[in-house]
């Protein structure tokens, strides 16, 4: 499976609607070579031989996919395992790699070796956002006076957090997705975004709400879609969640507090 139906709350400047949406399914895939976990990476649980046999060529581990002699993949109760058996020739190259991974995290979860260390837990629920729709239309009007190295180059993305009533009070940008909240987050002081959203041009994958989560944010507004791994995240640990936001219309798929109900 790799999409799932939702039912949503759509908000509108001049009222709502419920209707349903189509999401990508997001799935936890561990990677072993020659018995050694290797990375995990969050993916679309499909063509997961084509994503291993890809990742093992551009992380350099295989020099084609002839040195793949063994390819197995099978889902878990925490998400997918692929095991592939390498070339006795590219096996030195394996535990070269692992020995340097600790500090290869910049693509999200890759420097993560094992499925159980994917859902680290998380301290606390998230608070109460007290803000409003108006106040997320007022923050997607401002957001893009505070990305100047996209509008030099058009290729980052930027994050920021907005006060309730949705000024922008801080804001990063980085050509990742995950360096940008990261970098928003490391300089603001967890007070600050407890009392805010944030706001991220991309779509939202269970890391960004995981990082959300982390530093206490009641809410998470993206400006593309989610995946399904993101919301059940969001909704385990009472995140509010808004995606798809854009000037004039935006979707709810968690509301846990009923910021957005009196819409209806």
């Amino acid at each position: 499976m790799t999409t799932r139906t939702e039912h949503i709350l759509v908000l509108t400047r001049d009222g709502a609607h419920t209707d349903e949406r189509t999401i990508a399914i997001e799935a936890a895939v561990a990677i072993e070579v020659n018995g050694i976990g290797y990375a995990v990476l969050m993916a679309t649980p499909a063509a997961l031989d084509d994503l291993t046999t890809g990742f093992l060529l551009t992380e350099r581990l295989i020099d084609s996919p002839a040195d793949i002699l063994d390819l197995d993949a099978f889902e878990t109760p925490a998400g997918w395992i692929v095991r592939a058996t390498v070339a006795e020739r590219c096996a030195g190259r394996i535990h070269d790699r692992v020995r340097h991974r600790t500090s290869d995290t910049a693509c999200g979860l890759c420097g993560v070796s094992g499925l159980e260390q994917v859902v680290r837990p998380v301290a606390r629920h998230a608070p109460t956002p007290h803000t409003s729709a108006a106040a997320v239309f007022a923050a997607l009007e401002a957001i893009r006076a505070h990305q100047p190295l996209t509008a030099a180059t058009g290729a980052l993305h930027a994050a920021a957090l907005c006060d309730a009533a949705g000024a922008i009070v801080a804001a990063r940008e980085d050509v990742g997705r995950h360096n940008a909240l990261d970098k928003l987050i490391g300089a603001c002081a967890p007070a600050r975004i407890t009392e805010g959203f944030l706001l991220v041009t991309s779509r939202i994958s269970f890391e960004m709400v995981d990082k959300a989560l982390v530093a206490g944010a009641p809410m998470l507004v993206g400006i593309s879609a989610p995946t399904a791994l993101a919301v059940d995240h969001a909704r385990a640990h009472g995140l509010s969640l808004v995606a798809l936001a854009r000037k004039d219309a935006m979707l709810v798929l968690n509301d846990p507090h009923h910021v957005f109900a009196a819409r209806l």
